[in-house]
Parts: structure tokens; C-alpha cells; sequence
């Protein structure tokens, strides 16, 4: 079976999987977290890398799951570990030599939420609201039981770059949040196929999915193991 290796995105926090490992570990697959130093100011994303590859290796057909900023180590991890697959969720899909930092003005991230922040009818201009981007879809118990876990991002991962020298050689998935406020779909679709060359898989949920709808998104990354 295969064993999911699952990468979080900003802050880093393992507990962002928490409903999903217990879905893939149902069907006799591993299924593991990696908890990243996020906020260690001195903390690049090689040791992200790093930690990814670490918790991968020796494992049996490793399947790379990054969710938002956690696309940037997971790829890059792709290119160090056996991989059988690589699936990004809501993720930032990075180029060689970009830095997390660069890559909201490179794939024009902010007029893409906000166009549709003004779609949707709500006040652009309005002050970042956590709840308004990214838990608007999140069970209340859910969005509580989490609060403890959270810790902000600190700012040296998004000053270090992607240092890959291409893509890798790994089977690709990308996946979004039908409803994500953050990285809207038509903005993931649009950098997926211009990066990557890829159609996105459309799953239920906004940016924070594996807590709103686990049972879609695992459902998903079963597949990946299957294809």
C-alpha cells in the first residue's frame, strides 16, 4: 500500500491532517504528518525539505502531499525521495528560483482574490479576517479543536528559494477547493496549466479542505496510489 507523506502549509502544523490520516489509514495505506518549524526565524525551506525527505525515506511507495505553501517542500522533496506521486492541494506550485515571497505578485494572487472577493460581494479592502479566508467552511468544533496547534509563519521560508533545478520526474496532481476565498479556482486553474500544464482536480471546500471535507479529499489521494 502506499504510504502518504503529508506537508502543511504555512505555520507548518501536522495537526492541519488530522482528519484526513485516519481515512487513508482505513484503507491499509500509511498515512503521516510532517510537522515543520514554521515559526523558527531561522528556519529555511531547505529544513523544510529536509524534514519532508527525512519522514519519507524508507518508506514504500511514498505519494508527496503539500497543501498551500506546503507545495514549495513538497515538490522539492519529490526530487530527493522514490516518489510514486506528488499531489498539490490549494497549492503555491513554485518555479526554479522562486521564493515563496515572489510567487503572490509572479502568479498575481492578490488582483485574482480580490476580483473575487468583489464577485462574491464582499469588501476587498477589508481587513485580513481569518475566519472571512480561510474557515468559512470549517466545522466551528473543528476550527476550535485546532486553535491550540496554530503558530504563525515566520519570514525566512519566504525569502529562500525553490532551489530544484526543474520540476520532478514524479507523476503530478493538482487539486483546489472548489470554494477556496484564498486561491480562488479560476486563479489555481489558470497557474496550474500555465506552470505545470495541468488540469486541476475540483474537490468540495475552501482553502482549509482536509478540515471542511475530508472525506472528498482522501477519496482523491487514495486515487493517486491507484493510478
Amino acid at each position: 500500500m502506499a504510504s502518504y507523506v503529508l506537508v502543511p502549509g504555512a505555520g507548518g502544523v501536522a495537526w492541519y491532517w488530522s482528519r484526513v490520516i485516519p481515512l487513508l489509514e482505513a484503507t491499509g495505506a500509511q498515512a503521516v504528518a510532517v510537522d515543520l518549524p514554521g515559526d523558527d526565524p531561522q528556519a529555511g525551506l531547505d529544513d523544510y525539505v529536509d524534514r519532508v525527505a527525512a519522514t519519507a525515506g524508507g518508506r514504500p511507495d511514498v505519494v508527496l502531499v503539500g497543501q498551500s505553501l506546503g507545495a514549495f517542500s513538497a515538490s522539492w522533496a519529490a526530487t530527493r525521495v522514490p516518489a510514486v506521486g506528488l499531489v498539490l492541494v490549494n497549492g503555491m506550485i513554485p518555479v526554479p528560483g522562486e521564493t515563496p515571497g515572489e510567487w503572490w505578485d509572479a502568479t498575481g494572487q492578490p488582483a485574482a482574490r480580490r476580483a473575487n472577493e468583489e464577485r462574491e460581494g464582499r469588501d476587498p479592502d477589508a481587513p485580513f479576517d481569518l475566519d472571512t479566508a480561510f474557515l468559512h467552511d470549517v466545522p466551528p468544533a473543528v476550527a476550535a479543536e485546532g486553535e491550540p496547534y496554530q503558530r504563525e509563519e515566520a519570514d525566512a521560508v519566504f525569502e529562500s528559494a525553490w532551489a530544484a533545478a526543474a520540476w520532478p520526474d514524479v507523476p503530478t496532481r493538482v487539486i483546489a477547493g472548489a470554494d477556496d476565498r484564498f486561491f480562488p479556482l479560476e486563479f489555481q486553474q489558470r497557474v496550474a496549466a500555465d506552470r505545470l500544464g495541468l488540469d486541476v482536480e475540483v474537490v468540495p471546500g475552501g482553502h482549509l479542505c482536509a478540515l471542511s471535507h475530508p472525506d472528498e479529499l482522501a477519496a482523491r489521494l487514495l486515487e493517486t496510489a491507484m493510478s
